[in-house]
């Protein structure tokens, strides 16, 4: 993750150093739009292998409108398709066992080290020792950072804030990355206004086009959030978004690594069980309403930049369906797509000035 970061921290510092330069905000602005095309892609790709049966479609419709229209925290949506699916694995299994990325697939496969018939090896075995020692280590070392920032800063310093907040998003991260953002958006944005709706966009074309997973995002809001609070004065902006996408990767790892370390031998002690399986399937099926709905969040913002009574964007529209195209109906690459979009953005915005 370290060398992620060390990029991430670069880039988010010429973000905002460099962000109104007109050849960096052209390309920013072919970029928004390709971004939300990536996202539409996601739920796709994800929809398409996990909303396998009608009550899967459900799910995800649900989810997409509890959290889309009526606003309902998404550590509430997971539960609540958690449980719809624990519920339905045991009146309807046949419909839960097929519809999430969870099932074991029957395609053949070249041979691999470790196979569905190789034995559990002695370290992955569960044991109830070694679970109480990771999650021990694992909460003596989330204490004592957080506790440290709380000391030291104040339980209302923005770091601090971070360090609680990004914690709650680890332990919701569901479906991976696109699952979260949706949680994060609704905190940095919406509840403490750590960057703006347009930033987070481009925050997450940044994400797309660095090493490590996208979930590395987090740095990236961490950065705009202690740059834009200005946490060590005016003169030390760099330092206060550095230290802040520090702490946001943190506390959003040290929970995953745990639950990584801790949960790694139960799953494998669960293998195809369907009481363990059909909540994982419901939640999947929940994860694409809400990557859904993070896409119309993202189309709403690049569209009608000015609101949905200003001016409607024919060009972002027109970039972001070649970007659509070129991901649905030529398989092109995450990477190639935000370039491609960038230029054209640059080359726009370039014409426009010289008219």
């Amino acid at each position: 993750m370290l060398p992620s970061l060390a990029v991430l921290i670069a880039l988010s510092w010429i973000y905002m150093a460099f962000g109104n330069v007109p050849a960096v905000a052209g390309a920013l602005y072919g970029v928004k739009p390709a971004v939300t095309a990536i996202v539409l892609h996601a739920a796709w790709r994800i929809g398409s292998r996990a909303l396998k049966s009608p009550p899967l479609w459900a799910i995800a419709i649900g989810a997409f409108v509890a959290i889309y229209f009526l606003h309902v925290p998404f550590p509430a949506i997971v539960l609540a398709a958690g449980l719809l699916g624990a519920a339905g694995g045991r009146l309807a299994p046949k419909h839960f066992a097929a519809g999430g990325a969870h099932r074991t697939d029957a395609a053949t496969h070249p041979p691999a080290l470790i196979d569905d018939d190789t034995p559990t090896p002695a370290h992955a075995r569960f044991r109830w020792s070694r679970l109480i020692i990771v999650i021990a280590v694992s909460l003596l070392l989330w204490l004592a950072s957080l506790g440290a920032l709380v000391v030291a800063l104040g339980s209302g310093n923005v770091l601090a804030q971070m360090g609680w907040f990004f914690t709650k998003a680890a332990l919701v991260t569901f479906g991976g990355a696109y699952a979260v953002l949706p949680y994060v958006v609704q905190g940095a944005v919406e509840t403490f206004g750590w960057l703006t709706p347009p930033q987070m966009i481009d925050g997450l074309a940044l994400g797309e086009t660095t090493p490590g997973p996208l979930i590395m995002v987090v740095a990236f809001v961490g950065f705009v959030g202690g740059w834009a609070t200005q946490l060590f004065g005016p003169e030390h902006v760099f330092v206060a978004g550095a230290a802040a996408a520090a702490v946001a990767t943190w506390f959003t790892f040290l929970p995953s690594f745990m639950f990584i370390l801790a949960g790694g031998p139960l799953v494998e002690s669960t293998h195809g069980q369907m009481k363990f399986t059909a909540p994982l399937t419901g939640i999947t099926a929940a994860v694409v309403g809400v990557i859904v709905n993070l896409a119309v969040f993202f189309a709403y913002h690049v569209l009608w930049p000015a609101g949905l009574h200003e001016r409607f964007d024919v060009v972002s529209a027109l970039i972001g369906v070649a970007a659509a195209v070129a991901l649905f109906r030529y398989k092109a690459g995450v990477i190639p797509v935000i370039l491609a979009c960038a230029v054209a953005g640059l080359v726009i915005t370039l014409a426009r000035g010289a008219l």
